[in-house]
């Protein structure tokens, strides 16, 4: 029999070498998955890795899939940090995009400058209001902020699919269950024409920028940084824990807003019953992955957005599963919890008893002398 027991604190190097692990692992299994499902391994990865980026419309469609998952990724990062763990990114974009989407409907046939600028800022405040209710239950009633924001995804999508199938339905949309296109003042400039990447990918570099200098050069990010390693030392400080909540849920609400406005104002152009095909819970996998730095982030969203754009690719040439995205996502996040547990644990026996100890009976013996 054997035991976890805690290693010392692992080296830099280890943590950054558990996501190169993690995605060679998940290649190894990926190849028997594809020997499995009667594809060449060789020829199913070129297709899968290595095609979309030959073209440069690839290139761009790379770009434009990292996106969301960087403004989610950075967000989430910042609060895992501090142990603040939100899971509802998913469902604060779609309030974002609901609410940039309502701006852009209100404002129908205005042409002026200020009307997409004003769509970026409901958005983010569309996903901080959101990402409000589950800090302020955290920090008033000490509820779950993890199944608060989980199951407030799912009230987002509920919500965003009664506004397309009425009160914002197109009435000239032939009864589909979406709004009238945005004009052009309510869509984001392309970086390329030809290309559907557009200005929301510089938007998300200046909030990895952002992100890094305050984890790196803030008191903020230092407070949060050590809530996060020493919750004790933390406390033993001063270190405010509702300050963190709610500083943690603002700022990844809020991106992650600004990630439905880049999805609603880029390449679908109005709302439709769904805006995300699960960026928010992809950027989860993001963040830990990219080991909660803002750097690694950005690195880590383009992987995934590989992966997106891969099993779209695997989709058409190869007539593979759609689920054969959300396959390789998992495998790489259960790779890295693996990688993790075994730098963070190692494995020691128990110690065996080396003698075996016996009870016996001893009688107790009492005279009583009259």
């Amino acid at each position: 029999m054997s035991r976890l027991e805690a290693r010392p604190t692992p080296s830099r190097a280890m943590m950054l070498a558990s996501p190169l692990i993690a995605a060679l692992a998940m290649l190894a299994t990926g190849s028997l998955l594809f020997l499995f499902l009667g594809q060449a391994p060789l020829h199913a990865f070129y297709v899968y890795f290595i095609k979309p980026l030959t073209t440069e419309y690839g290139i761009g469609e790379l770009l434009l899939k990292a996106t969301p998952l960087i403004l989610c990724g950075v967000g989430l990062a910042i609060g895992f940090r501090a142990n603040v763990h939100n899971i509802g990114a998913d469902g604060q974009l779609t309030m974002g995009a609901v609410a940039a989407g309502w701006v852009a409907l209100h404002f129908d046939g205005v042409e002026a400058g200020w009307v997409l600028p004003l769509m970026i800022l409901a958005g983010a405040l569309g996903g901080l209001a959101w990402a409000a209710v589950p800090a302020l239950l955290r920090t008033r009633f000490n509820t779950s902020e993890i199944l608060v924001s989980l199951m407030l995804v799912y009230v987002a999508y509920l919500f965003l699919g009664y506004l397309v199938h009425g009160p914002l339905r197109d009435p000239a949309g032939f009864n589909f269950p979406q709004s009238k296109m945005f004009g052009d003042a309510a869509l984001l400039p392309l970086l390329k024409e030809g290309l559907r990447v557009n200005a929301a990918f510089p938007l998300s570099l200046l909030a990895v920028a952002g992100a890094w200098f305050f984890c790196r050069h803030t008191f903020a990010g230092y407070r949060m940084q050590v809530s996060g390693m020493a919750p004790a030392a933390a406390l033993y400080a001063g270190f405010s824990e509702p300050k963190n909540v709610w500083f943690a849920f603002m700022v990844s609400g809020a991106l992650a807003g600004v990630a439905g406005v880049g999805e609603v104002a880029g390449p679908l152009g109005q709302l439709q019953p769904s805006v995300s095909p699960g960026y928010g819970f992809a950027a989860i996998i993001v963040a830990y992955v990219g080991r909660l730095h803002p750097l690694g982030v950005l690195l880590a969203s383009l992987l995934m957005s590989l992966l997106y754009i891969g099993g779209e690719s695997a989709q058409i040439e190869l007539q593979l599963p759609s689920a054969i995205t959300g396959l390789f996502q998992g495998l790489l996040l259960f790779y890295l919890l693996a990688a993790d547990l075994f730098i963070h644990y190692r494995f020691k026996p128990r110690a065996r008893a080396t003698g075996a100890t016996t009870d016996a009976a001893v009688p107790l013996e009492t005279a009583h002398e009259s």
